[in-house]
């Protein structure tokens, strides 16, 4: 794989920031867009901007093949069996929020429990407190390893006949940590559990087959994996689907209206009301095309190695810490003696240099680190060693900087 050669098909990193060529090191936030994607997502504005499933003239045939088209992408990238199991929503968040309205107060009553990490993103953590509350569930968190890890024999004692649901995120946005969720749903189905999956930074660097993970849903969002914003998928095992009532009601997701009931469509579409994210949507089945293509496998193998050229060379500047685990993905997250993470992006900034920084949603990660704020550099398939050594050099500077003003 020739990162520099695939940087030339994302426009928006051929650019300056502040007198200097850009490096971008944030894409566990929002990866950027090759030009393959923006083209087709204009495409769909240019030439057959409609609605979907509604009409039966030419653009709508259009559209609606375009939006289904994508399912079939999705279904496909992940290995789910049938489109039935792929639902189109507006992101992570918007899935396990779907997950946990939906499946949960149907099915987690007072005295259940709900398992989850202390690593997971506010995203995989809310949606779980409010279920609680609303039904009388406890949650109970698997402990981490020092390393930010966890170890499946602290899964085995945590997970008990009492677990409904337990949950964890595939990577971690901070630690880089990859968590053996297959193995966990197996522990987690052994006690009558089923398991949730928050792949928002798995899927856009590994190959997924939800059908190994033996998972019960798995979300992730389109931004991510060089697609458009506003787009995401929930898979779910369609015997659950099929069994969970709707969260959003309106048109499209309709069979019958009357005065005073109303059935729903079949799956996927029950969960799919009001007009979908349809240029979002086929934004996302190009993004995908362009990852096939790439290989997901080249892609990991890349990441991994940044990764470990980006600690090997970071460990030699006095004063640094790197959180996480020795193997992970494509993210290192740090933070320099003396100087606040808000300060070091500041002065990366001015170099050319995007990081991250802040408690990128994971406050109870912060409280276990014993921090309040980290910096985070976070890699794709368009970055390279000289991005790498940009950003070991800007460190080098900053810390002179605050050295010397201090």
């Amino acid at each position: 794989m020739n990162a520099l050669e695939l940087k030339k098909q994302f426009p928006i990193l051929n650019q300056q920031v502040n007198g200097n060529d850009l490096v971008y090191l944030d894409s566990a936030a929002t990866s950027q867009k090759p030009l393959s994607v923006i083209e087709k997502v204009e495409d769909y504005y240019r030439r057959y901007n409609s609605n979907v499933h509604r009409g039966v003239h030419t653009l709508g045939t259009l559209a609606t093949d375009g939006y289904e088209g994508a399912r079939e992408k999705v279904r496909s990238f992940i290995g789910a069996q049938s489109i039935e199991e792929i639902i189109f929503v507006r992101g992570t968040t918007t899935a396990l929020n779907l997950v946990a309205s939906s499946y949960g107060r149907a099915n987690v009553k007072e005295g259940d429990e709900i398992v989850l990490t202390p690593m997971e993103h506010h995203s995989n953590i809310i949606p779980w407190q409010q279920l609680a509350k609303a039904t009388g569930a406890t949650l109970k968190y698997i402990p981490l390893q020092e390393d930010g890890t966890i170890d499946l024999k602290d899964v085995e004692n945590t997970v008990t006949e009492k677990t409904k649901i337990v949950t964890m995120m595939h990577v971690s946005n901070v630690l880089g940590t990859v968590n053996p969720v297959k193995e966990v749903a197996e522990i987690a189905h052994r006690h009558g559990a089923i398991m949730v999956v928050d792949g928002a930074q798995s899927t856009p660097h590994m190959k997924i087959d939800v059908q190994d993970l033996d998972c019960d849903f798995f979300a992730f969002s389109g931004h991510k994996m060089v697609g458009p914003t506003g787009i995401g998928a929930l898979y779910g095992k369609k015997k659950w689907l099929e069994s969970m009532e709707p969260v959003e009601f309106g048109g499209e997701m309709i069979d019958f209206v009357g005065l005073y009931d109303s059935t729903w469509k079949e799956l996927p579409w029950k969960f799919e009301g009001g007009t979908p994210i349809i240029a979002g949507a086929i934004g996302l089945g190009a993004a995908i095309d362009f990852l096939n293509e790439v290989g997901l496998s080249e892609i990991e193998k890349h990441e991994q190695e940044l990764a470990h050229y980006a600690m090997e060379q970071m460990s030699e500047i006095e004063g640094m810490t790197i959180y996480g685990p020795k193997h992970r993905a494509g993210v290192v997250t740090f933070n320099l003696d003396d100087v606040h993470p808000h300060d070091v992006a500041t002065a990366l900034d001015a170099d050319g240099i995007a990081v991250r920084a802040g408690h990128h949603c994971a406050q109870p990660l912060m409280k276990w680190l014993n921090v309040t704020a980290t910096a985070r550099a976070s890699f794709y398939l368009y970055n390279t060693k000289d991005d790498v050594d940009r950003l070991v050099t800007g460190l080098v500077k900053t810390k002179e900087y605050f050295g010397d003003v201090f």
